[in-house]
């Protein structure tokens, strides 16, 4: 007996999920509904809604003493901003000098020890990446004191979790039929590093390499806010004494230089990838 030898309304028909399945899923929603609910609650309960509604009257207002730019005090800040640029490049340079060994020992094709070493190098990496670099800046500001020192060790302790995992990442996806040449021609562990796996992940290392600098120009902007050196110290003593044209100058510098290193590392990674 054939579908159609049925009639039309005994035919079975066809649910997409049960009865069961949907009910679970419309009280799914409603809990998350109920949780979004819960979650505002708890965040404006404490809210002073007067300052909100003059929220647009206060931008405003802030706006008409921000504006124009204080362009007489370009001069105090071109320093500020090479040592910016320098807190990014040095600190890329010493993650980059910390991440690569730890990514070979974190990798499970390179790893000379899978139950020690690995563990403590996904360790270093993951303990790196839980931090922010303003946290960091805090950190080594309290223990060197304010400088660039302390705001280039930060976006390099920052930069070794990024470029550490997105490293090893790499050299675990290298093509074992090239590994295997080189193996079965008799070469050694160095050997099989140096010619079957480096050549491998170098596109990938320079990409890494160039887009961590990239970031690492946007984070050190603002580590001077915690006394980490750079643009960001200029921007911390301007918004203390209300200077506001010159709290817009400085951010004008900063979202120029950002857009130039966005440039720069487009061109880098155009060229070498």
């Amino acid at each position: 007996m054939s579908v159609t030898d049925i009639p039309a309304a005994e035919r079975p028909v066809w649910h997409h999920r049960t009865l069961l399945g949907r009910l679970a899923i419309y009280a799914g929603w409603l809990g998350l509904v109920a949780l979004f609910v819960w979650c505002w609650n708890i965040m404006t309960e404490r809210t002073m809604w007067v300052f909100v509604y003059d929220a647009p009257h206060a931008a405003a207002d802030l706006a008409s003493r921000a504006w124009p730019p204080r362009w007489s005090y370009m001069d105090r800040l071109w320093q500020p901003l090479w040592d910016t640029i320098n807190i990014a490049t040095l600190g890329t340079l010493l993650g980059i000098v910390l991440a690569v060994p730890l990514a070979f020992l974190a990798a499970s094709n390179t790893t000379p020890s899978r139950m020690i070493l690995r563990p403590v190098a996904l360790f270093c990496i993951v303990a790196s990446r839980s931090i922010n670099s303003l946290i960091w800046a805090l950190l080594l500001v309290s223990i060197l004191g304010p400088g660039i020192l302390a705001g280039i060790l930060a976006i390099g302790f920052r930069s070794v979790g990024f470029i550490g995992k997105l490293l090893y990442e790499a050299i675990e996806e290298t093509d074992i039929a090239q590994i295997e040449a080189i193996t079965a021609t008799g070469a050694t562990k160095a050997q099989i590093l140096n010619y079957g796996i480096v050549p491998q992940v170098l596109p990938s290392f320079y990409g890494i390499s160039v887009f961590r600098w990239d970031i690492n120009i946007r984070e050190s902007a603002i580590l001077g806010l915690v006394g980490a050196g750079g643009i960001g110290a200029q921007l911390q003593a301007s918004l203390n004494v209300l200077a506001w044209p010159q709290v817009t100058l400085i951010i004008l510098v900063i979202l120029a230089t950002v857009v130039v290193s966005e440039w720069v590392s487009a061109r880098v990674r155009h060229a070498i990838i």
